[in-house]
């Protein structure tokens, strides 16, 4: 039987918003990634049978398939097709997960996946049409009573029902930003970044390092926040995830392939699980989806060295946690969406990267990845090192 497997992957550093990065087209950020995988594998392009690739607001500068035109600016030949995915903030773990899948049944031998958002140029929610009951449709609205999907609503409900405290929430996301900078400090992400030369004021600069890492933070400051969604509410832009630009990128193929190629792969991909909840809470599906993707990989959440969950909001990794019983030591030990930043579609495959280097440099066994997404969805995925 035909395995999947990652050869490499790579990512840009995440710029914050109107920051260094902001100045980069979408497709010229796809692009530099996709670039630096080649470079760094010495993949002939030719030889890749599909780009596919997330990202989450496909309009504007992202619409009309971003994957194609990624590939077309990394210089890539003519022939190589590419296709974009939307699964919201999972866009781009769900094209990993296609890719493995095209893989493994043989549809593809080798096949890049990953993806991008720039939310400083395509802003959050721009995808969405105007006007009554849309993009959901007056049936949807029925069936839910009229209620208005928000996040950030649903990180106040989810935090309510978990019994998760402002300074537990502040304190989790302290933590983000800390373990974040103290991988930044120890070069731990210098290996998966693949550095972006942007234009500067007086001249080309090169930016390597992820942007939206605050030092110094600290329970006081943090609590003179303002709830951003609720008046006597507990989440607040300290802790919630930040609007973030970035690309990664993963090469996929066999373990047979990949030796024929002289490459040694990074990770397996050995299951795969999709949950979904009420849309209404939306952000609680990563819960059920681990519980699913271990059942189907027959491990115990003991046999799990290393955690990747999207903190879009601190209530949404609080509450994992809390339901888990994983050990938080094991969760996003080199800081998460709070404190390097979450690019929406690009963020599954941010995730991935990290996961992968970080099991290589441990010498994890298994790592497992999952995310919350809009209308309450979640992929999970667990991999396991080579």
């Amino acid at each position: 039987m035909r395995d999947a497997v990652i050869v490499q992957a790579v990512r840009t550093p995440i710029g914050k918003r109107n920051g260094a990065l902001s100045g980069e087209h979408p497709v010229d950020l796809s692009a530099a990634v996709l670039r630096g995988l080649a470079e760094r594998t010495g993949l002939d392009p030719a030889l890749v049978e599909d780009v596919i690739w997330g990202c989450a607001s496909q309009v504007g500068e992202q619409g009309g398939n971003v994957g194609r035109y990624a590939a077309l600016a990394a210089g890539w030949p003519e022939e190589v097709p590419g296709t974009s995915v939307d699964r919201a903030c999972g866009s781009s773990q769900q094209a990993a997960t296609f890719a493995a899948a095209g893989v493994i049944a043989g549809q593809y031998d080798i096949v890049v996946c990953g993806g991008v958002e720039s939310m400083s140029r395509v802003p959050m929610g721009s995808a969405r049409t105007q006007g009554p009951g849309k993009p959901f449709g007056p049936t949807v609205r029925e069936r839910y009573e009229g209620v208005e999907f928000n996040q950030g609503i649903s990180a106040e409900a989810v935090a309510e029902r978990w019994e998760l405290s402002r300074a537990e929430l502040d304190l989790h996301a302290l933590d983000s930003h800390e373990r974040a900078a103290r991988a930044i400090d120890a070069g731990l992400f210098e290996t998966e970044i693949v550095p972006v030369t942007v234009d500067g004021p007086d001249g080309p600069v090169v930016v390597d390092t992820d942007e939206g890492v605050r030092r110094g933070g600290t329970p006081e400051k943090l609590a003179q926040l303002k709830p951003a969604f609720r008046e006597d509410g507990v989440v607040t832009a300290g802790n919630s995830s930040q609007i973030s630009d970035g690309a990664a990128a993963l090469l996929v193929t066999t373990s047979e392939i990949a030796a024929k190629h002289g490459w040694r792969p990074l990770a397996r991909f050995h299951s795969f699980a999709l949950a979904a909840v009420d849309p209404v809470i939306m952000l609680t599906a990563p819960i059920p989806a681990t519980a699913k993707v271990l059942d189907r990989a027959g491990l115990q959440l003991s046999e799990i060295g290393a955690f990747e969950v999207n903190e879009a909001f601190a209530p949404v990794t609080g509450a994992w946690l809390k339901e888990t019983g994983a050990d938080p030591k094991l969760l996003n030990a080199r800081g998460g969406a709070i404190g390097l930043g979450h690019p929406l579609g690009g963020s599954g495959a941010r995730l991935m990267t990290t996961l992968v280097h970080r099991m290589q440099d441990d010498g994890i066994r298994y790592g497992l990845q999952t995310m919350c997404e809009a209308g309450g969805m979640a992929n999970a995925t667990i991999l396991e090192a080579l």
